[in-house]
């Protein structure tokens, strides 16, 4: 890369990063910014740092693997930790350069979601139950998975449609999936 590109890639207007396997092989000051950290301090490490937990880091693996397979680029919106441990609510966009092995080799940018950079308070709980929706799973898989009961999923379910002020669950996850245009509730 010549020193102009450089230069580009690095002062780039949204976050910008290069991962193999999950780990990051190179960013550029926008993206380090983003989460609290020196470029420098990112490079060679996992992206396991940037989540909530090692539960959300293992759970949020597969998903978007289909159309990365397919070549196609795959988009969501999601909650990110930044180095002080605050959240940031973040549009992720990714497209792998080895579709067979979908995360040998991903480009990446994240970009803050305008006026809701914290994006919605979420408990843990919270977060396991949306992240499991997001698989695909009912309120009785849910609460079998974690062992509650179907109507504790139920009461889970409706505080994520409150805070995200949408009217049901297929809405929601279009919201994160990035289809959909809800605003979040601060």
């Amino acid at each position: 890369m010549n020193a102009f590109d450089q230069l580009a890639f690095d002062h780039a207007p949204m976050g910008l990063a290069l991962t193999e396997n999950r780990v990051i092989r190179t960013c550029n000051y926008t993206f380090a910014r983003m989460f609290g950290y020196e470029k420098d301090a990112l490079i060679g490490e996992s992206f396991r740092q940037l989540y909530g937990s090692d539960q959300e880091f293992h759970q949020i693996r597969d998903i978007g693997l289909e159309p990365l397979r397919q070549s196609l680029p795959y988009t969501d919106e999601r909650l990110m930790r930044r180095s002080d441990g605050s959240m940031i609510w973040c549009r992720f966009r990714a497209r792998t350069l080895t579709p067979e092995k979908p995360l040998e080799r991903i480009v990446l940018s994240f970009a803050l979601i305008e006026n809701t950079s914290q994006g919605p308070k979420l408990t843990p709980r919270e977060r396991e139950v949306l992240l499991l929706l997001s698989k695909g799973l009912t309120s009785k898989e849910i609460g079998r998975s974690l062992k509650l009961s179907p109507r504790t999923i139920e009461d889970v379910r409706a505080r994520l449609l409150k805070k995200f002020q949408v009217k049901n669950v297929a809405v929601l996850l279009a919201r994160l999936s990035g289809r959909g245009v809800v605003r979040s509730q601060e």
